[in-house]
């Protein structure tokens, strides 16, 4: 019962956490004024992915959590999670397109780091975090974009 109460709390605070960054730097004036490339989705499109990818990130988390450091990539997962949650208050907040890029270029090489380094110990972790290290490719991708044409 302990170990399903830790990730009920991991998948709260995670998404939680999540959900608040987004809400507290939401899409305003500065960023509807922004060049935008063809490929962008609509905002609703992040409202649907963020929530399903946290929940899977949440997961992998307690996962390494409750194996009491007995699996590696722990330093991988926490360094994601901080710069992933620096992204919204440095590109929206602080209108840093650039300084953007490089948090989730980072953030995603931690990700891709995490998924080889815990292939061979845990590799449903791994495997769950392989649609998130593809999400943040396209991040990285569209966040290019919206620095070059702006």
């Amino acid at each position: 019962m302990a170990k399903f109460l830790t990730l009920v709390a991991f998948v709260v605070v995670i998404v939680g956490l999540g959900a608040l960054i987004g809400t507290s730097f939401p899409i305003g004036e500065w960023y509807e004024n922004l060049n935008k490339p063809f490929f962008n989705p609509p905002p609703s499109v992040f409202g649907i992915v963020w929530p399903m990818l946290y929940v899977k990130i949440a997961v992998v988390g307690w996962r390494f959590f409750v194996s009491e450091g007995r699996i590696p990539g722990w330093g991988a997962w926490v360094g994601q999670m901080i710069l992933n949650f620096a992204w919204s208050p440095l590109f929206f907040g602080a209108h840093q397109i650039f300084w953007g890029m490089w948090v989730i270029a980072a953030t995603l090489a931690l990700a891709v780091s995490f998924v080889t380094t815990t292939w061979h110990e845990d590799r449903f972790a791994s495997v769950l975090f392989l649609p998130y290290c593809a999400w943040l490719s396209f991040a990285l991708l569209l966040n290019v974009a919206f620095w070059i044409i702006n």
